[in-house]
């Protein structure tokens, strides 16, 4: 199977389902944005790996809620009460959980903390920022087609996990977080 169609050289695409769209859309942004921030968070999963194992596996599971997530979005739904599949309130409260377990051992914030530390804390705050992209692109989405309220619920929280995981990486690689001085 050759990898090129030569299709969307006019500048439209399929969605699932065959509906042909501009590559502009919305849709199309927030899907692709939803691509582009699974591709940090393999870049993550892989800086993160040898600091804290478990954390990269856990990176590797919302991977695949996220490929999910972008199917459902590549969907023309009109039915607001179908969710993507794999993403329910459930593993939202998972990743709750996980940043309840990652603050544990991380140090009260006094202040604004800029983005940066070690490596895999760098990627983890740039994953964060196109997660809070996605986030907004899903959003604008929502404002002209119907796109489950768990869609949206499940970047935000991820961008609070992103964040959080950052700190903890820096934590644990002994890599001081530096303060925002105004």
């Amino acid at each position: 199977m050759k990898i090129y169609t030569r299709t969307g050289d006019a500048g439209q695409t399929s969605l699932v389902g065959g509906k042909r769209v501009s590559k502009s859309s919305v849709r199309l942004e927030s899907y692709g944005t939803v691509d582009e921030l699974n591709s940090h968070l393999g870049l993550l999963a892989a800086c993160a790996g040898p600091i804290d194992p478990d954390s990269a596996t856990f990176v590797r599971a919302i991977q695949n809620k996220l490929f999910n997530l972008g199917a459902y979005l590549a969907t023309d739904n009109t039915d607001i009460s179908i969710a993507p599949s794999g993403i329910a309130q459930a593993e939202i409260q998972a990743m709750e959980t996980e940043i309840d377990r990652l603050e544990e051992s991380l140090p009260a914030l006094n202040s604004f903390i800029l983005p940066g530390g070690c490596q895999a804390a760098c990627q983890a705050n740039i994953a964060r920022t196109v997660c809070r992209r996605a986030e907004r692109r899903v959003i604008a989405l929502s404002e002209t087609a119907p796109v489950n309220p768990l869609a949206i619920g499940y970047l935000n929280r991820l961008s609070d996990y992103l964040f959080d995981l950052g700190r903890h990486l820096n934590h644990l690689s002994s890599t001081p977080e530096q303060s925002w001085q105004p």
